[in-house]
């Protein structure tokens, strides 16, 4: 599966998350992490806000009134279907990593100890809407440079996906699936 050219990735844009509750979202983001607000916006009936968490990278909320919400623990099994686990906010070193854990235990929020993953340390807590969330700085950085499937460092499962061999020994997958939209309409305007 040969491209031309591949896409020149910038970070996340935003990852649109749901809130009941924006007041709330906005007072823990903007409060207690300290987040910028940078624009609002409409869609329908819902309110869309954006927060930054670094240059053209944001999270954004849509507000749906009465929609239910759960919380699970990041990385634990679900008990129910879904198709977001958690959000890891990169810091960029261990001290920012340890000062977040403070600001967040002193504005009462619950946080867990600093956890090794080895190449990634990290710290998880939940927003008010029960969003599981993290807050990591790379141990050791596989970003931004050619991948080394060799490093059993970053690359630690002994028994990885077929598409992970073929990138390993091509340089690309051989394959890819098809997907198809759901619906026909597109009612979010960002």
């Amino acid at each position: 599966m040969a491209a031309s050219e591949t896409p020149r990735w910038r970070g996340v844009n935003h990852l649109a998350l749901v809130t009941p509750d924006m007041d709330a979202t906005v007072r823990f983001y903007a409060g207690v992490l300290g987040m910028r607000v940078v624009a609002t916006t409409r869609a329908g009936p819902m309110r869309h806000y954006f927060f930054e968490i670094g240059p053209q990278n944001t999270v954004a909320f849509f507000e749906i009134d009465g929609i239910g919400t759960f919380a699970k623990p990041a990385g634990a099994p679900p008990s129910q279907t879904i198709q977001f686990d958690h959000l890891s906010f990169n810091l960029p070193d261990e001290r920012a990593l340890l000062d977040l854990r403070e600001r967040l235990l002193d504005a009462g929020c619950e946080c867990t100890e600093v956890v090794d993953h080895g190449f990634v340390r990290s710290v998880y807590f939940t927003d008010p809407n029960g969003i599981a969330l993290e807050a990591s700085w790379w141990a050791i950085d596989a970003t931004g440079r050619p991948a080394d499937y060799s490093d059993e460092r970053v690359f630690a499962d002994p028994e990885p996906v077929p598409a992970v061999d073929e990138l390993r020994r091509h340089g690309q997958v051989l394959e890819a699936p098809v997907t198809r939209l759901v619906g026909e309409e597109i009612v979010d305007p960002v």
